[in-house]
């Protein structure tokens, strides 16, 4: 029994890798793309799968550039392997952050983890002092910089909230 259900799942898996290759997505099973897609789908953006990118862009403008963290229910969305030192490596960090006009934080429910619950919107400005000071504090020469739900629903705003939430 469960052999077919893994031959169906598997067969449903090649259907959306072929069309997510007709949209310009070479590896659908990347981390973190399918959250992407979800989250720029309900933003009305563009998605960019190249890793070394922004994960979105305007898609009436492609020089209007957007980053995205997520988190389940409870969580906290990060930016992984921030440098603290040295300089250059930290600027590079840090222009992960400064090269897009907003960065947003998309929890998911815990039950149903391609499920949006809450987008919020963040300034990049704000975003850097915050990912400055923790990397100020942070003992380590590479950190992962987090952001609590609770941090940036003081600090940005919504833009998307699911029906029946608050």
């Amino acid at each position: 029994m469960a052999r077919q259900r893994y031959k169906y799942l598997i067969k449903l898996i090649q259907e959306a890798f072929a069309q997510a290759r007709d949209l310009g997505i070479p590896n659908l099973l990347q981390p973190g793309l399918a959250k992407e897609i979800v989250i720029a789908d309900i933003l009305g953006h563009e998605v960019i799968s190249a890793k070394r990118q922004p994960d979105a862009r305007d898609p009436e403008n492609p020089e209007i550039m957007y980053e995205y963290l997520s988190c389940k229910e409870g969580g906290s969305g990060q930016f992984d392997r921030m440098f603290k030192s040295p300089v250059d490596k930290r600027e590079r960090s840090l222009d992960r952050i400064r090269r897009n006009s907003k960065i947003y934080l998309a929890v998911f429910y815990a039950h149903n983890q391609l499920e949006v619950k809450t987008i919020y919107e963040l300034e990049p400005y704000v975003v850097e002092a915050e990912a400055v000071r923790q990397l100020d504090r942070s003992a380590n020469d590479i950190s992962h910089i987090g952001f609590s739900i609770s941090w940036t629903r003081e600090h940005g705003s919504v833009v998307y909230q699911a029906s029946g939430t608050e």
